[in-house]
């Protein structure tokens, strides 16, 4: 999941991307309102998380540029103001959702959470397939009873590959996901993610290999019939 992250305060900042990486998250941060429309208008992203008061440009203008393009991307507004009217406001013009400055970081994740499952169409935290459990909230995956050890890299790919199950993605789809600006991947680390995902999972999930087109993932039920 690729999340785009503006905001001006660097502590802020800094501490958001932190969390989302150390969770997994691909998270590009812009400072300023003008940069990250520009990185808007290249870029796709699972979820943009927007303060409303940047300088050059404010997060108010961006969403509404955003929905003028039709961009149907969630957007979580970050705002120091209290005020009913400003967050109001903030939806009214296409938010997704609010948070007020300070915040929790345990509700800041959790609205991150919901956000993210909505853009993929998820209405709960869990999926089940067979006895393959993905659990969004516990960030646990289980087989049964047995609980499966995957690194944040792992996990996160297979969570791409669930919210996509039954459509072709290609590296390049998984990669813009999974990594982000900063990340330096190899050639060969999509293959070698999910190598590990298939030795770990084993019949449990179909990661089918699609010579030229990429990956896709299915049920076992649906392959075996």
């Amino acid at each position: 999941m690729r999340i785009l992250l503006v905001e001006d305060d660097a502590d802020l900042g800094d501490a958001i991307q932190r969390r989302l990486k150390r969770d997994g998250y691909a998270a590009d941060w812009q400072r300023d309102g003008q940069s990250a429309d520009e990185v808007l208008r290249y870029q796709r992203y699972e979820l943009v998380i927007l303060d409303i008061g940047l300088p050059r440009r404010d997060g108010f203008s961006i969403l509404r540029g955003m929905r003028a393009r039709g961009e149907c991307t969630p957007v979580l507004m970050l705002t120091a103001r209290s005020e009913v009217e400003d967050r109001v406001g903030a939806l009214d013009v296409g938010a997704d959702d609010y948070l007020s400055k300070p915040f929790d970081f345990r509700e800041f994740d959790a609205r991150c959470r919901a956000l993210l499952r909505r853009s993929q169409g998820i209405a709960s935290g869990t999926t089940a397939i067979g006895e393959l459990v993905f659990d969004r909230t516990a960030k646990t995956v289980m087989i049964g009873n047995t609980l499966i050890d995957l690194p944040r890299r792992e996990y996160r790919l297979l969570e791409i590959l669930i919210g996509n199950l039954g459509r072709v993605l290609s590296k390049e789809d998984i990669s813009s996901q999974l990594f982000d600006f900063d990340d330096e991947a190899g050639a060969n680390a999509i293959e070698v993610y999910v190598g590990r995902l298939r030795r770990k999972l084993g019949d449990h999930l179909n990661i089918k290999t699609m010579r030229g087109l990429g990956y896709v993932a299915e049920p076992r039920a649906a392959v075996d019939g």
